[in-house]
């Protein structure tokens, strides 16, 4: 009698392992996003601290490793008597690492606002927070969502680490059915779906949000836009 696990007999612990990784995904999602917004905005400080701070923030979480970051915060933390649950470490690592990346796309959406933009809002008398609330950042978010996006799919290709930090997420999911005996190739087959899945949906939901902002603009392109092939913008282009 073959007592190897089925896919299917596992269908059960994949939707518990996958209900862990949509939480830390939309959580680390949300942290990044709040990061990102923040640490953009402070880069372009006109004082030179809060402008010194976010770089040194910025610099650090991107100059240093994601699993080194995880692990620190899981392994390390605790033996200076500070212990976090493992969902908070993969959240804040995730929000953190990427957020600091964002941070960059924030800033750089934000002086890609052409200039006249910029003087014409001065022109209006608008204060500081009146130019950036009413004219530059409405510009700003078309342009920063579409890199923005590959951010949020780079973080949910992330998840897998939680493995690492003993969170039964749907990678840990997948290799237990692997040591229970089960068919690895069907399973880590069924994993690629499943992350191909998850990632196309992040890309709708941003396609959307893109078309959204670019209608505040006055730039309507139809519902049809958010499934249509496009060109890639230059941000989205990979440096030489």
């Amino acid at each position: 009698m073959n007592d190897n696990p089925t896919l299917l007999d596992w269908t059960d612990n994949l939707v518990r392992g996958l209900g862990v990784t949509l939480l830390v995904t939309v959580l680390g999602t949300a942290l990044m996003i709040v990061v990102s917004v923040l640490l953009g905005l402070m880069a372009r400080s006109t004082k030179l601290a809060v402008r010194g701070f976010a770089r040194v923030v910025i610099e650090f979480f991107r100059g240093t490793s994601l699993p080194i970051q995880l692990w620190w915060l899981f392994f390390a933390l605790p033996l200076l008597g500070i212990k976090f649950d493992p969902l908070f470490v993969g959240v804040l690592a995730f929000g953190l690492n990427y957020g600091a990346y964002g941070a960059e796309v924030v800033r750089g959406s934000i002086e890609a606002v052409p200039k006249p933009q910029w003087e014409a809002a001065i022109a209006l008398n608008l204060s500081p927070a009146q130019r950036m609330r009413r004219v530059i950042w409405p510009q700003a978010t078309a342009l920063m969502i579409p890199s923005m996006n590959n951010l949020f799919i780079q973080l949910l290709k992330s998840t897998p680490l939680l493995y690492t930090i003993s969170l039964v997420d749907l990678m840990n999911m997948g290799e237990a059915f692997r040591f229970a005996g089960g068919d690895q190739t069907v399973m880590y087959l069924a994993l690629m779906v499943i992350y191909f899945v998850l990632a196309y949906a992040v890309t709708m939901v941003s396609n959307v949000a893109e078309v959204a902002a670019k209608a505040k603009l006055g730039r309507h392109e139809g519902i049809r836009s958010v499934f249509r092939l496009r060109k890639p913008t230059p941000e989205e282009v990979p440096a030489p």
